[in-house]
C-alpha cells in the first residue's frame, strides 16, 4: 500500500532512514532548492528516487495540512515486533526502554510523543491494532519524521504484550494519576522498563492498569486535573533518561 508523506522534515527523515521504499519526491513549483529542500534532493538522488516538480495545487489537494511544498510517495510504514526491540537494546548494551500506548487516538499527541521517544533513545513502541491511531502521514508529520527511525509494533492484545515483556525481565510501569501511584521522580526507573501511557481523557484500560508492576504519577499543583498525554508521557520519558544518565548507564 502506498501513501503520500508530506512536510519537509517528514520526507527528509524518511529518505535518511531508508526503511521504506520511496517511489518519488514531489516538489511544488517555486520551492527554493536550499536548506532542508536541498538535503531532500540530495538524499533522493543518492537513493535513485525520482524528483518531480508539480503545481502547488496538487499538494494543496492533500487537504488542510502544512506540506511546505514537499511530499513523497512511499510504501506503508514498516511495523516490526517486540523481539526486534529487545534485541536492539541488547546490541546497544543498554537497559531496555519501551513505550506502550493504550489506545492513543490523536495523531498530534502520538506524533509528539514519538518525537520525544526518539530523542531519549526508546528502543521501541507498542500500540494496539484496534481503537488506536496507526502510523499515518499525519503522524509522520507531527513527529517531524522521528517515527522513521523508531521501531513500532502493532499488537492484537496489549496485555499479552505486557506479559511477554515481563517474561523477558522487563518491568512495566503505568503512568496514571491515582492515589496508589508513586511520584515519578521518586520511583526507581533505572531498570529494564516499559512505560505505559493511556488514552486521552480515559487513561489506561482497567486490565492494562492491573497488569502493570507499579504505577507512577506526575504532581499537579494547578487547577486542572491532568496533562496532555504526550506532555505527561514526555516528562516521564525524560525522567527515565535522567536517572540513567545520572547512573552512568547512558549519556
Amino acid at each position: 500500500m502506498r501513501e503520500l508523506l508530506y512536510g519537509r522534515n517528514a520526507v527528509r527523515e524518511c529518505l535518511r532512514a531508508g526503511r521504506r521504499k520511496v517511489y518519488q519526491v514531489l516538489l511544488a513549483e517555486g520551492v527554493r532548492e536550499s536548506g532542508i529542500v536541498a538535503e531532500i534532493m540530495d538524499a533522493a538522488r543518492a537513493r535513485g528516487v525520482a524528483l518531480r516538480r508539480v503545481e502547488r495545487r496538487k499538494l494543496d489537494g492533500l487537504g488542510e495540512v502544512n506540506h511546505q511544498g514537499v511530499a513523497a510517495e512511499a510504501e506503508g510504514y514498516p511495523y516490526t515486533d517486540l523481539e526486534v526491540m529487545l534485541r536492539v537494546a541488547e546490541e546497544r548494551g543498554e537497559l531496555p526502554l519501551l513505550l506502550l500506548l493504550d489506545c492513543l487516538q490523536d495523531p498530534q499527541n502520538f506524533g509528539a510523543l514519538l518525537r520525544t521517544a526518539e530523542a531519549v533513545g526508546v528502543h521501541g513502541i507498542i500500540i494496539p491494532k484496534r481503537r488506536a491511531v496507526a502510523v499515518t502521514p499525519a503522524v509522520v508529520n507531527a513527529s517531524a519524521g522521528a517515527v522513521e527511525h523508531l521501531f513500532i509494533a502493532r499488537v492484537t492484545n496489549l496485555v499479552q504484550a505486557m506479559e511477554r515483556l515481563k517474561a523477558a525481565d522487563v518491568w512495566v510501569a503505568g503512568l496514571e494519576d491515582v492515589p496508589e501511584a508513586q511520584l515519578y521522580h521518586r520511583a526507581d526507573l533505572n531498570i529494564p522498563l516499559a512505560l505505559v501511557v493511556g488514552s486521552e481523557g480515559e487513561g489506561m484500560r482497567r486490565l492494562v492498569r492491573e497488569r502493570c508492576d507499579f504505577l507512577i504519577r506526575l504532581p499537579m499543583r494547578g487547577r486542572i486535573s491532568s496533562l496532555n498525554a504526550s506532555v505527561a508521557g514526555s516528562i516521564a520519558l525524560y525522567e527515565i533518561w535522567r536517572q540513567r544518565v545520572q547512573d552512568g548507564r547512558d549519556r
